[in-house]
């Protein structure tokens, strides 16, 4: 009998990797536990991308100081994967994410990606040959232009001089320089929303109020990124601002297509490609999935969707733990066996306090069922 657990994190409270090593443990654990158990930790591209699939694909975690969004040094990092450590999984969250930020201490015409440019730098020394960026939990709203900066892209103004306070100079930048550009690998994007750059659906007025954009400002910041866009047009000849996705991560989205050259794809499919989740699911007997929480929000890329929409085109059962589940007719469509850890009557904070061992009791409880599934 094999069992894949094939888990994301269980936010606030486990890493990927805790939440499979806890299912794992209560499997074994339990009466006649000789089932062949192999972890797979997964990710759908957000928040916890890298040490998921540094889990899954073996290799090293570099740190390196950058620059958060406000551009005070923090200790920061990326995963080298695989066997010849040639692929960076890099998070722009490491750097400039909203996480870093204190309560009012974001200005978001000072917030920059600036940072991000710098994981990248700090890769593309390792001599890697492909870069996955997962752009989820921005505290930006510059369009990447940032991060452009810190790769060798100059904005000047109408005269010439190069604007260094970017995004607020956005609306002044009447040229844009790449002949001090470093050589870059292929980037892709794990990007999971559809905004344009600009409009009502775009980043400033979908996303901007999060990052302190005030709605007196929209106009301004609107002026902005279009203004980049528009030298992006003309002297990039490239126009991006309408594509999918370019709205993603205060514009990251655009400035990774206009500025890495990047391709942005759906956050989960492009993770478990990589860490090979198809073939492990074709071998396994069950498949056992789970991360914080289970909602309506799940169906919408979530990894243990994707795990169980997966393994049902595999024709393989799949069972879910989560901290909580909201028992709707499509999540009880994808399961054949589901179980919130707050279905015992804990409270979210204790569930959380003791997650691992509230965890691996859950699958002890229902190990003669998830067995008897397996066959």
């Amino acid at each position: 009998m094999k069992i894949l657990v094939a888990a994301d994190k269980f936010k606030g409270s486990l890493t990927a990797r805790e939440a499979c090593e806890a299912i794992r443990d209560g499997l074994e654990e339990s009466p006649g536990g000789d089932a062949e158990i192999r972890i797979l930790p997964v990710a759908d591209g957000g928040d916890g991308m890298a040490r998921s699939m540094l889990a899954s694909m073996g290799g090293i975690w570099k740190g390196a100081v950058v620059s958060d969004a406000m551009g005070h040094p923090v200790l920061g990092g990326y995963a080298l994967v695989g066997e010849e450590r040639d692929m960076a999984v890099i998070e722009m969250a490491e750097a400039s994410g909203l996480w870093r930020m204190d309560e009012g201490e974001l200005d978001p015409w000072k917030a920059s990606t600036f940072g991000t440019g710098e994981l990248i730098k700090e890769a593309v020394k390792q001599g890697v040959k492909k870069i996955l960026l997962g752009i989820g939990g921005s505290a930006t709203n510059d369009a990447g232009t940032g991060m452009a900066q810190e790769l060798g892209y100059r904005f000047l103004d109408e005269n010439g001089e190069e604007i260094a306070e970017l995004p607020e100079g956005m609306a002044s930048v009447s040229s844009i320089e790449r002949n001090k550009v470093i050589a870059l690998p292929k980037i892709t994007v794990a990007c999971d929303v559809n905004n344009p750059l600009l409009g009502e659906r775009g980043c400033t007025r979908v996303y901007g109020p999060q990052k302190g954009v005030k709605a007196e400002d929209f106009e301004r910041f609107e002026k902005g990124l279009k203004q980049v866009a528009d030298v992006v047009e003309r002297d990039l000849e490239c126009d991006f601002r309408n594509e999918s996705g370019a709205g993603a991560a205060g514009g990251l989205g655009f400035g990774a297509l206009a500025f890495l050259g990047a391709e942005l794809k759906e956050g989960f499919p492009l993770v478990a490609a990589e860490i090979g989740l198809r073939k492990e699911i074709e071998e396994a007997d069950l498949v056992i999935t789970g991360e914080g929480s289970l909602d309506d929000q799940s169906m919408d890329g979530k990894a243990p969707v994707g795990v169980a929409r997966l393994a049902k085109e595999l024709g393989k059962p799949v069972a879910v733990f989560a901290g909580k589940i909201d028992k709707n007719a499509d999540l009880n469509e994808l399961f054949v066996y589901s179980r919130g850890l707050s279905d015992g009557g804990l409270s979210v904070e204790q569930c959380m306090s003791k997650a691992a061992e509230i965890l691996a009791q859950a699958v002890r409880d229902a190990a003669e069922e998830l067995k008897r599934i397996a066959g």
